[in-house]
């Protein structure tokens, strides 16, 4: 049997961190820390370095693919994509003009994953309607996937300008740039996905990330229903920290959890967080905090229960500082992603459709887009 390939990928929001002194450092100084620390990531041995996109003021990682063509400046292997791009509010157009150009740069590094955005500060900054989050997301869907295969392109839509036997550059060679589509939770996602044929990154941040294998069956009927291989990708974003010890790893990001979960939940409606409920997520929740050997021992059953390929860890959540930000890179880089590969090697678990896959034709789930366009 051919051995299964994993992805393991470190993801960042470039969030402000914490200086020597405790206070917060300037973000000029954020953009330049996140370049080392993806250049460490490829030195560690990390699969792919990636950026997610919110323009707030605790995160800098509104510009993602100036940050990633700095890391491919000074890099030759590590893979270079976001986490997520938000393509409702932005252009495809020029998202392709921007990662085409990273792609060239790197020599066929880059990668995306195209999601609607849980975060929805870039509504109103770029001036889109909330009330058109679905209709955008999947027109513009549409015709990013066009863009992929190549020119001349001819397309019209709702949302930006038509295209009139257009040629877009620098040109992907085949293969290039592969796109995912990121979920949170929703059948209509998962199955869009599927009808696409991209590869599907669910991200869970908090609850057992187990409770998603239904998502990862129903995406793999809908992948057989519109006639796709079933045995594309599936990835899984979480949260992780990993220090010496389990006691210096849980009591470091603590403080710097709590900090960023309770703006979420006073800006999001949530609870307010507990430190029981930061036990219970790193105990058998969506965190994987500890030492290498327990993080690693947490990381592998969830990736056999999900029956998935890719890992990306948000590797410090809050103001972490860098220093200790570089430890934990190091450690996932030279520990944890060798001892978690090497536990799915001696029980990868079973791999491919679930029994009674949905032959093309079948009925797929009660709960269906409502938007199915042709993809020429």
């Amino acid at each position: 049997m051919e051995e299964r390939e994993y992805e393991f990928g470190l993801d960042s929001f470039m969030a402000i961190t914490a200086g020597p002194d405790g206070e917060p450092i300037g973000g000029d100084q954020v953009v330049r820390d996140t370049v080392e620390e993806g250049v460490l990531a490829e030195q560690v041995g990390i699969d792919s370095f990636n950026i997610g996109e919110h323009y707030r003021d605790d995160m800098m990682d509104s510009a993602a693919h100036v940050v990633l063509a700095a890391v491919a400046a000074r890099t030759e292997r590590i893979r270079l994509g976001t986490a997520v791009t938000v393509l409702s509010t932005q252009d495809p157009v020029r998202l392709y003009n921007s990662f085409a150009t990273l792609d060239a740069v790197s020599d066929g590094r880059a990668q995306l994953i195209l999601g609607r955005g849980s975060a929805i500060e870039s509504f109103p900054l770029f001036g889109y309607d909330l009330r058109d989050y679905e209709e955008i997301f999947e027109e513009k869907l549409g015709l990013f996937v066009e863009l992929l295969r190549g020119g001349p392109i001819t397309w019209s839509g709702r949302y930006r300008p038509a295209l009139n036997d257009t040629v877009l550059t620098p040109p992907l060679p085949a293969g290039h740039l592969p796109t995912w589509v990121g979920s949170g939770g929703s059948p209509d996602s998962v199955i869009r996905a599927a009808r696409y044929g991209l590869p599907l990154m669910l991200a869970v941040i908090g609850g057992r990330p187990e409770r998603f294998r239904p998502l990862v069956d129903l995406y793999r009927r809908a992948l057989a229903e519109y006639g796709h291989p079933t045995d594309l990708p599936v990835g899984l974003h979480t949260l992780g920290y990993v220090a010496a010890t389990d006691e210096e790893a849980m009591e470091t990001q603590w403080p710097y959890w709590l900090q960023t979960f309770d703006r979420a939940s006073r800006e999001r409606g949530w609870r307010p967080p507990t430190r029981a409920q930061f036990d219970a997520e790193i105990a058998h929740g969506a965190m994987f905090v500890g030492s290498p050997e327990t993080v690693a021992q947490r990381i592998a059953p969830v990736m056999r229960a999900l029956d998935v390929d890719r890992i990306d860890l948000h590797y410090a959540v809050g103001q972490v500082p860098a220093g200790q930000r570089r430890e934990s890179i190091e450690l996932f880089g030279r520990e944890v992603f060798p001892r978690v590969r090497e536990l799915l090697t001696a029980d990868p678990g079973e791999h491919g459709p679930p029994a009674g896959s949905a032959a093309p034709g079948d009925v797929v789930s009660p709960v269906r887009s409502t938007h199915a366009p042709t993809v020429r």
